[in-house]
């Protein structure tokens, strides 16, 4: 009788597994999660829920959650609203890094929420991970953290808590993977009483209790950071790690801007500079007036999105403000500057880009390395620097490492700057070796490539509750 019920179940359709995934603040983490929820519920139709927790930070954020769940309805939407935090002594830290910390005290109140989405499984953010799994554990959920940036910075992430245990204070030698310099190091992790490193040493102590880990990036790309990861050379006994990447960005019509679109069909193929510092910081003003005076002497074409705060809200000042009097009438023909949201995916697929200034956020690289454009690696915080690393050893663009950090003195002049861009779009041979790099991320994503089979494999664990096989490795 056993037997024939299993085989009956096996001539049934699979079921449809109910995945929640549950991202943190700032674009940098909620974009890849709504790829990866438009992948699981379209590319493998899975039932999904996106959990998102109010208020948000930014606008952008805001915004991106009404367009995804407008053009993705399958994706079920849980509002859960974070409860008033009172922390004074958090009072002048970051915004978003506040954020997780509110998110991560309120963690058990999620439960309910969870328990009423009936899920086959939980996809938390790295930045919940210590928090999340016990309460997952708890309902009897399978949880699985996914890591939004590179598997060398997830290796990174992983070793910390060992390095500080060795009583580390130089660079940190990640086994299986190579030396992180300290200067390398996020910026907070210097002062071991931040917030943001509290929170990094509790994630990454928990990561064995996970029953999975994602990472956004494919095999070809990190082939060190992956197989140390998966051998458990960085850290004994480790999950099952899937790498999904690099998730294709989704596409919002709505949102897009006539403006920058038919900007760009009216410039030549690859003469255009793309310049965008990401949603998270914004550049100094001194150093922004540099970088205006440099793209200008560059004599190229460019494209460049300007932010002049850290959180969107705040920013109010005019381009002629933030750039100085002029320089728009000096550059006006062939440059674009505007401080308005554009779909950074679809501008590095546009053939008119060139190259990418970069401060190399992940989810900026993923889209550069998926789009074979070239990129100048400008590192300003956070994971950026182990970012730049990549683009360097990879081919895929150039890295000038005595350029400023954020908290450095120096300001790179707009001299430089201009020689640098004029030298990466002459440069053939990275061009090609840029090609090679998308050619790989295209196979990885593709039916049978290492990424699809992946993320496959993470839905099959999903439909049965099985959280015992690693996946299979390319």
């Amino acid at each position: 009788m056993a037997s024939s019920s299993r085989d009956d179940r096996a001539g049934a359709a699979a079921p449809r597994p109910r995945i929640v995934l549950i991202p943190s603040a700032g674009m940098g983490h909620l974009a890849p999660f709504s790829r990866l929820a438009a992948a699981l519920s379209s590319g493998h139709t899975c039932n999904v829920s996106l959990v998102t927790v109010l208020p948000t930070v930014s606008s952008a954020e805001s915004g991106h959650l009404d367009a995804l769940f407008a053009a993705f309805p399958a994706v079920r939407r849980l509002d859960f609203q974070l409860p008033p935090l009172d922390a004074p002594e958090l009072s002048g830290a970051d915004p978003f890094y506040v954020h997780y910390e509110a998110t991560r005290r309120s963690a058990r109140l999620l439960a309910p929420l969870l328990a009423a989405a009936d899920a086959s499984a939980l996809v938390a953010d790295i930045s919940l991970a210590s928090v999340l799994i016990p309460v997952a554990s708890e309902l009897r959920l399978p949880c699985y953290v996914f890591f939004t940036a590179s598997a060398t910075m997830f290796s990174f992430y992983a070793y910390y808590p060992t390095y500080l245990d060795a009583a580390g204070a130089g660079d940190a030698d990640v086994p299986g993977v190579y030396r992180i310099p300290k200067s390398s190091f996020p910026q907070a992790l210097h002062d071991r009483n931040n917030l943001f490193t509290q929170q990094f040493v509790a994630n990454g102590q928990s990561l064995s209790k996970a029953d999975g880990l994602l990472i956004n990036t494919f095999d070809a790309l990190e082939p060190e950071a992956v197989t140390a990861l998966r051998q458990g050379s960085v850290v004994p006994g480790f999950p099952p790690v899937f790498n999904v990447g690099p998730l294709s960005p989704v596409s919002f019509p709505a949102r897009a801007s006539s403006d920058y679109s038919a900007w760009l069909d009216a410039q030549p193929e690859r003469s255009v500079v793309y310049v965008s510092f990401g949603s998270r910081k914004a550049l100094a003003r001194d150093q922004l007036s540099e970088l205006a005076d440099g793209l200008e002497a560059s004599g190229c074409r460019f494209l460049w999105v300007v932010k002049g705060t850290v959180v969107d809200k705040d920013d109010g000042a005019e381009l002629s403000e933030l750039l100085g009097e002029g320089f728009l009438q000096r550059v006006s023909g062939r440059a674009l500057v505007t401080k308005a949201w554009v779909e950074q995916g679809e501008v590095l697929k546009h053939p008119a880009i060139g190259m990418f200034v970069s401060h190399c956020g992940w989810n900026s690289l993923t889209e550069a390395f998926a789009s074979g454009v070239p990129v100048l690696a400008w590192p300003r915080f956070a994971d950026q620097r182990v970012n730049a690393g990549i683009v360097a050893r990879r081919g895929a663009g150039v890295w000038v490492e005595r350029w400023s950090w954020e908290g450095d003195d120096g300001v790179v002049k707009g001299e430089e700057i201009a020689e640098k861009v004029k030298s990466v779009m002459a440069d053939e041979m990275l061009r090609r070796s840029s090609t090679v790099v998308r050619e790989a991320a295209m196979t990885a994503v593709a039916g049978g490539g290492t990424s699809y089979r992946s993320l496959a494999e993470l839905v099959a664990r999903c439909c049965d509750g099985s959280a015992s096989n690693a996946p299979s490795e390319a």
